[in-house]
């Protein structure tokens, strides 16, 4: 059995970073997902705690991935890996048709730097081609290792443990923490928040995420957000890099709803949001329950919109496949060389990147 830790991270071996810094508000954000957490504020009521604890089902991920990973890094900082998922099994059906196992539609690793007051995110493109490792998934069963694959098959093949394991070798940092966001889950969170605000620059319509908005500021509701986050083909040049622009702009927005949804005069409305967020999402073992969330997101309480910064992590369109996407090496360098040192990600690590050119679309 994998010993548990109180320091909140994935990891049965390494030193122990420092514990997260208590915020005084225990409403958060953890970007799309790591946006999709809202989490409590100590209502102490028995039957909520229960009621949200058996809404929480955590993943393993020490226990599969064992010992054989990127050393922790004891600077006070934390990084989550942060996927939202697009199996298109029971209610997620309507998005599209199941080809048999889920994929990582969306995903962003999320450094909180050290004092918990500044936060960067780097979204992986799901169609990067990767050197994805060998990998055991939650079955035991040993998974090979490919040439480029896409990165959103590591989820596919090995589930979160595999998609944990090709971040980590990546970039050479541990992860250490992981959550996963439904797409039915995230629709709900955004309904019970009454909706989150954004400005269109451009009309936005495509077909594919039923999304028709006109140039303007509207309040999108949950089927509305969770198709302006998978809007595609429509914006930009209409590949992933453009759809990544827009998710970045909606988390910010997000955020701001979070902050501004005044949960603490309405105890109801902080019940039914906990309830919400804690069935939206699927944790790492080590914060599937409400006290190890509780502390989680109070180290996470101060930060702000202001405070993220968001990159895409630097690629050039394949040429051999201009579908696809591979990372260019140096820039890549450079933008984890800074995480791990617990640093800014420098601009000139994105300067020469591909960009999907749906910037300023959504604000």
């Amino acid at each position: 059995m994998t010993e548990q830790s109180n320091t909140g991270r994935i990891g049965g071996s390494g030193r122990r970073r420092k514990e997260p810094a208590k915020g005084r508000r225990a409403v958060t954000v953890v970007a799309w997902g790591a946006a999709a957490l809202v989490v409590l504020g100590g209502s102490g009521l028995g039957y909520v705690y229960f009621k949200l604890n058996g809404n929480l089902q955590g993943v393993d991920i020490n226990a599969q991935l064992g010992k054989n990973r990127p050393a922790n890094v004891d600077n006070g900082s934390m990084d989550i890996l942060v996927l939202g998922s697009d199996s298109r099994s029971g209610a997620n059906g309507a998005y599209g048709r199941d080809e048999g196992a889920a994929r990582s539609d969306t995903a962003m690793v999320v450094h909180v730097y050290e004092g918990h007051k500044k936060a960067s995110v780097v979204s992986v493109p799901r169609d990067t081609l990767v050197e994805r490792p060998a990998c055991t998934d939650a079955d035991g069963k040993r998974v090979p290792g490919e040439d480029r694959a896409m990165f959103n098959t590591a989820y596919e093949v090995g589930g979160p443990a595999c998609a944990v394991k090709t971040v980590e070798s990546m970039s050479g940092i541990r992860m250490d923490h992981y959550i996963e966001v439904d797409f039915t889950g995230f629709k709900k969170l955004i309904d019970e928040l009454d909706g989150v605000e954004i400005t269109t620059t451009k009309a936005i319509e495509d077909s594919k995420s039923h999304l028709d908005l006109e140039p303007g500021t509207h309040t999108l509701d949950g089927e509305q957000s969770l198709g302006l986050v998978r809007t595609r083909k429509s914006v930009g040049d209409g590949s992933d890099l453009g759809r990544i622009q827009l998710q970045q702009a909606f988390i910010k927005a997000f955020i701001d709803r979070v902050k501004d949804v005044g949960v603490f005069t309405d105890p109801k409305k902080l019940v039914d949001l906990a309830d919400t967020a804690t069935k939206a999402i699927t944790p790492d073992s080590e914060l599937d329950s409400v006290n190890e969330l509780m502390g989680f997101a109070k180290g996470l309480g101060k930060l702000g919109p202001q405070d993220v910064q968001m990159i895409t992590l630097p690629v050039a369109y394949d040429t051999a496949d201009p579908n696809r996407v591979v990372p260019l090496e140096a820039a890549g360098r450079q933008v984890w060389t800074a995480l791990k040192a617990d640093l800014p990600i420098p601009a000139s690590a994105t300067k020469d990147a591909a960009k999907g050119q749906a910037e300023g679309v959504v604000k």
